[in-house]
């Protein structure tokens, strides 16, 4: 290219690669991949359509290098459109100035973890070391990991300066022999305190590996248990003793793993609680409908064996209410045509079904 100013504008360039200590130039190594350099051009121009600046861009040709050898992570973080509009209204709402910032040569200031070579551009091949190729210190135009290496050193400049990232969903790892401690010591006061049986069960889904935020959940009920001593299980002696059960569901309540989780208690005499239980569901469930369907053979189940028990004490019960809050899972119950849209809910979850059909339980409805 014999044009000076397109000469100078590729000049200024690679200023800027030495200037920020870029590159160096060393021996071809063995068995190293080696990426080849390309210069794209462009005019710049002002609101008139203007010339008023020749920019010169060196690139590397990326798409020769190879995962796991020249690069590893090429994700970064990018600003939602959602976001930036988000900005502009809150700006233009409080009559804020907006300024715009435009950073010279952006990659070249993320420092590279991986090793990459690249070949002397075309037109600026030291005479003297014709042979040699650079060896990257910092980011290039056109390399996979660039735009990781900008946001990393970004975010590296934004936290010095007092700046915080999002919450991170991995959270900080604490001390599992005190985060054991107190969810033993909390599954250990479940037995006579049914109201903390959910929070206790699933903070100790997270014992192999609890972070801060675990621990807080934790504390937190702990706080509660202080604030709440006065309460506990009360057993009345000239009330009934008629065994009724209560099931319940959520749908998908798990962040972790989408699945359900089933409750269920079971009182004598309509005022004695003697049984909960909370447990996750381990089928996922595709409806609220099911999640509660799938919930009523483990009450049930509960409910059969303190049947049996009862019975050693003079009590023959059949007919025992059960109550649910979902009028569709009841409906699946009652129903004796199998309809193709529950031929996905697990075979033993019509366990009940058939204690229902014998005259066992009986289901009602119960508003939440």
């Amino acid at each position: 290219m014999a044009n000076s100013a397109w000469i100078k504008s590729m000049q200024e360039e690679l200023y800027q690669f030495d200037r920020l200590d870029a590159w160096e130039l060393v021996e071809r190594p063995l068995c190293k991949n080696v990426i080849n350099m390309k210069w794209l051009w462009k005019n710049k121009r002002d609101e008139e359509n203007i010339v008023i600046r020749n920019k010169s861009l060196l690139v590397a040709k990326g798409y020769a290098q190879k995962e796991g050898v020249d690069f590893e992570e090429s994700f970064a973080r990018a600003a939602r459109l959602e976001a930036v509009r988000l900005f502009i209204a809150y700006a233009a709402h409080k009559s804020f100035t907006v300024y715009q910032m435009d950073v010279k040569t952006t990659f070249l200031y993320g420092p590279l973890k991986e090793e990459v070579y690249v070949n002397q551009p075309d037109g600026f091949v030291d005479p003297y070391n014709p042979d040699k190729i650079y060896r990257l210190k910092k980011a290039l135009y056109g390399l996979k990991q660039a735009l990781r290496a900008w946001y990393d050193e970004f975010s590296n400049f934004l936290v010095s300066k007092g700046f915080s990232k999002d919450a991170d969903l991995s959270g900080t790892p604490i001390d599992q022999t005190k985060y054991h401690s107190m969810v033993g010591a909390l599954m250990y006061l479940t037995a006579n305190r049914p109201d903390i049986m959910h929070a206790t069960c699933y903070c100790a889904c997270y014992q192999a590996k609890p972070t801060e935020k675990h621990l807080t959940a934790v504390k937190r009920i702990f706080r509660y248990l202080k604030d709440t001593i006065h309460m506990g299980l009360w057993y009345p002696k000239d009330t009934g003793f008629e065994l009724t059960a209560f099931s319940d569901s959520d749908h998908a309540g798990c962040l972790d793993s989408r699945k359900s989780t089933s409750g269920g208690i079971q009182f004598l005499g309509g005022d004695k609680l003697v049984s909960w239980s909370s447990k996750k569901q381990d089928c996922t469930s595709m409806s609220s409908a099911e999640a509660e369907y799938v919930s009523l053979p483990a009450c049930y189940a509960q409910v059969l064996w303190m049947r049996t028990q009862l019975t050693d004490y003079g009590f023959h019960f059949d007919k025992i209410p059960m109550y649910c809050d979902s009028k569709a899972a009841i409906t699946i119950l009652c129903n004796p045509v199998q309809h193709s849209c529950t031929k996905n809910i697990d075979v033993r979850c019509y366990f009940i079904k058939e204690k229902f059909e014998k005259g066992i339980v009986e289901l009602f409805f119960v508003r939440t």
